[in-house]
């Protein structure tokens, strides 16, 4: 039962990225055409890859802990 729901979750999300791609290239964006151009679209790059870094290493830090408390209280 949770396999199940788990592949269907995965199935969706491949599905839905896989639209998203698939569109991609039919409409363009002013606004990333100018940051393309201006060559300021690597800055936004970085920026995102930053924060999501920062945002899984707290996740990840978070979670040691919270394992670490666990087997505290269980002892």
């Amino acid at each position: 039962m949770r396999k199940s729901l788990f592949f269907k979750i995965i199935a969706l999300l491949f599905w839905s990225l896989s639209n998203a791609f698939a569109q991609a290239g039919t409409n363009p964006i002013p606004m990333a055409d100018g940051l393309r151009a201006e060559g300021k679209i690597y800055v936004v790059v970085i920026s995102l890859l930053l924060v999501l870094s920062g945002v899984f290493g707290f996740l990840f830090w978070l979670e040691r802990r919270i394992k670490n408390l666990e087997e505290l209280n269980s002892k």
